[in-house]
């Protein structure tokens, strides 16, 4: 036998590290942040609808990293390397949409058409 009778097992049944009332505060969180992504949707900002809909996500998605996920009370590395995915990730978007703006202006005439008719 290769196991030691003194070792514990890393997760023991029915403890957490986050308390219930925790939980429940972010999963409301969430449910208001829905209802407003819901509300602004129907109200138009012009172009910042779509910035208004991002910044909201972008709430949503480090709420649910940091609690739901524990990166808040996990090693300070961990939130270094989702720090760096997202910037990657912002960057790659970046480079599809000035992509599509500078190579596609039909896209771009298309729009400008869409927002003079309505």
């Amino acid at each position: 036998m290769t196991e030691h009778a003194s070792a514990r097992p890393a997760h023991e049944p029915g403890t957490h590290v986050m308390s219930p009332g925790i939980l429940v505060a972010t999963a409301a969180s969430l449910m208001v942040l829905t209802a407003i992504t819901v509300t602004s949707s129907r109200i138009d900002l012009g172009p910042w609808n779509v910035v208004v809909a991002l910044a909201i996500a972008c709430t949503k998605a480090t709420i649910v990293a940091l609690f739901f996920m524990h990166l808040k009370y996990e090693n300070r590395f961990l939130m270094v390397i989702l720090i760096a995915a997202a910037l990657f990730a912002a960057l790659f978007v970046s480079f599809v949409v000035f992509d599509t703006v500078q190579y596609q202006p039909e896209i771009r005439a298309a729009d400008q058409a869409v927002r003079k008719g309505s």
